[in-house]
């Protein structure tokens, strides 16, 4: 199950995700958070959705779905976030937070004011895979700090900190505890990245459902989005969106 806004142009949010479900064989349902006007060179408009109409489209599937994993996206301000950390809290299946902050155009998709409540919910999900701009505004990181890795270190959940660049290679790291874990892949040059942080996170949220450990997910769902970039479209005018169906089509 994906709970995320929804991307005009088909890139990311709920629409990358359910094309993420399908490259990976499992059946995806939605909630739908807000409504967007966008493309690939910005968010034009958008428009949240009443917070009682987002809780019913949750409980209408769980309440007739064995929801093996949640994929968390954009939910844009605090009444959203509060709620949907009040369902899913309780929950004992894999759970998966993609802290949408703003999109790869630049575009605000959070509230200011909305943080705190966002830094609260990735204390009760099973992976959080903030950017490094995400992972600065909810936990102070800064990359080789010694001092902000200290609160990263004290997080109650597993956090996967994405896109280090150097030497060519792009590597995510997974931090739990004191263990740190990295993922690399080799940097590819391409403009048609919009929807990579959507799609890995419900890659790995696919794979979790499918009962594969988090750092075979990862490893998985990092291959998915090579191959996915590799194989993009080239369309748009803006960071142009990846090849889902394609993506899939390499990942063992």
């Amino acid at each position: 199950m994906s709970i995320a806004g929804s991307d005009s142009s088909g890139g990311a949010g709920i629409q990358a995700d359910l094309k993420t479900f399908e490259a990976f064989g499992v059946f995806g349902t939605s909630a739908i958070t807000v409504l967007t006007a966008q493309n690939t060179t910005g968010v034009q408009a958008l428009l949240p959705l009443d917070v009682d109409f987002i809780e019913q489209q949750i409980q209408s599937v769980l309440s007739d779905f064995d929801v093996a994993a949640i994929k968390i996206g954009m939910l844009y301000d605090t009444d959203i976030i509060e709620m949907v950390h009040r369902i899913i809290e309780p929950l004992n299946i894999p759970i998966v937070l993609d802290p949408v902050c703003i999109s790869k155009a630049g575009s605000p998709l959070l509230k200011d004011d909305a943080i705190d409540a966002l830094r609260e919910l990735s204390r009760v999900v099973t992976l959080s895979t903030p950017n490094l701009h995400e992972a600065y505004r909810l936990f102070g990181y800064k990359p080789d700090d010694r001092n902000s890795l200290a609160q990263l270190v004290q997080h109650p959940t597993p956090v996967l900190i994405k896109h280090h660049v150097k030497d060519n290679t792009t590597s995510d790291l997974l931090y739990f505890g004191d263990q740190k874990q990295i993922f690399s892949a080799p940097m590819i040059d391409s403009t048609s990245q919009h929807g990579t942080g959507c799609s890995y996170s419900s890659a790995i949220a696919a794979n979790l459902a499918l009962g594969f450990s988090l750092e075979a997910s990862i490893e998985k769902a990092k291959r998915f989005i090579t191959n996915a970039i590799v194989q993009a479209p080239h369309i748009g005018h803006g960071p142009g969106p990846i090849n889902h169906k394609a993506g899939g089509n390499h990942v063992a």
